[in-house]
């Protein structure tokens, strides 16, 4: 398989993922009583936080197999 092809699809994933985290993290932020701009401010931590693990993970893994 392209390698591009891999680190592409690889990299959809993990926005996809970081957007259903973001998008739980706010539903729960509002259920918990808060309002709007804190629940987007939660929101927006909580997709940043899956991208920084993500280049962390990604950092460790090149390290690792190179």
């Amino acid at each position: 398989m392209n390698h591009l092809a891999v680190v592409l699809l690889t990299t959809a994933l993990v926005v996809v993922l970081a957007l259903l985290v973001s998008a739980t993290t706010g539903v729960l932020a509002r259920l918990d009583g808060t309002t709007y701009p804190t629940a987007l401010a939660r929101a927006g931590a909580a997709f940043a936080a899956v991208l920084a693990l993500a280049a962390a993970i990604t950092g460790v893994l090149v390290q690792v197999f190179s």
